[in-house]
């Protein structure tokens, strides 16, 4: 599974943008056929990604393409356009059941077996968008080709009608619904994207708030932003060294019979173990161990 710190979006028909991405050390480039392009520049787009997965050289970046929504009338078009040039993964918008999963993964296998490609090699990531995409999460997430669940702020706050604050408070219950659904099957959940991306500030808090929250990383649009997003979702020296305390000193303590101790003053238990793992595991994600 990619390390998905930062999620870069790029209009699927800017072949400009594309080729900028590529430079950035971004952990993932998502080449968008969705709301990044125009209606009468999908064709244009599908064009451009396929030759972009057959051209470019992304380096350790994840490779993604992003189709419409399945019932748009497009989706079709865009997964068969893209699908044999091999990316890493297709991301697919708004999804509200288990079946619309299902449709892409299916026409997925059936691209890795005529190509000859392992099965399972390309991933499937959803974005969740809606009062049902929500609800419906936990049928969804347990698919077994899902990799990740990309929450859509904007989108969510429309469909339930709710105004959107700087402070994100109105789409709190939606976010930990999306982080506990992705930890139950272990996949990895995307945060909200910033849309003031001049505002590195608000960016830094909303990505602190969103890492802490226990999201893996967060949607970009914009290269200012992919730093900042990035050293957000990685865990400081200091974590990294007490997590490896932790880790160390638990071992030390069952090897003498006992379960919680002492260390710095605090009590340490089997959670805590869990969550040093974690910080531990997100570390190497991130190349810092």
């Amino acid at each position: 599974m990619h390390s998905r710190r930062a999620l870069l979006y790029m209009p699927g028909d800017n072949w400009k943008m594309i080729t900028k991405s590529i430079t950035l050390g971004v952990d993932s480039i998502c080449m968008d056929m969705e709301d990044g392009t125009a209606f009468n520049k999908k064709a244009e787009a599908r064009a451009t990604i396929a030759r972009a997965l057959q051209e470019l050289d992304f380096g350790a970046s994840e490779k993604l393409a992003r189709i419409n929504s399945v019932g748009s009338g497009w989706e079709k078009d865009d997964i068969e356009a893209v699908l044999p040039h091999q990316p890493d993964g297709i991301v697919i918008p708004k999804v509200e059941s288990f079946e619309q999963v299902e449709w892409a993964s299916r026409i997925i296998e059936d691209a890795e077996l005529k190509y000859g490609w392992a099965l399972n090699s390309i991933r499937i990531l959803i974005g969740v968008e809606t009062a049902k995409g929500i609800l419906n999460l936990g049928k969804i997430a347990a698919h077994p080709r899902l990799d990740a669940v990309i929450f859509g702020g904007e989108d969510f706050a429309a469909s339930i009608g709710a105004t959107r604050t700087r402070d994100a408070i109105e789409l709190l219950y939606a976010r930990q619904a999306v982080i506990v659904a992705c930890a139950a099957n272990d996949l990895q959940a995307i945060d909200i994207v910033t849309i003031d991306y001049k505002d590195l500030e608000a960016l830094k808090a909303e990505a602190e708030f969103g890492a802490g929250l226990g999201f893996s990383g967060k949607q970009v649009i914009h290269p200012n932003q992919v730093r900042v997003t990035q050293e957000a979702f990685t865990p400081s020296e200091e974590a990294v060294a007490h997590a490896r305390r932790i880790v160390e000193t638990f071992e030390a303590s069952q090897k003498e019979g006992k379960g919680a101790y002492s260390l710095d003053g605090k009590m340490i238990d089997m959670p805590l173990l869990k969550n040093a793992q974690k910080v531990l595991s997100r570390a190497k994600a991130a190349g810092k161990v």
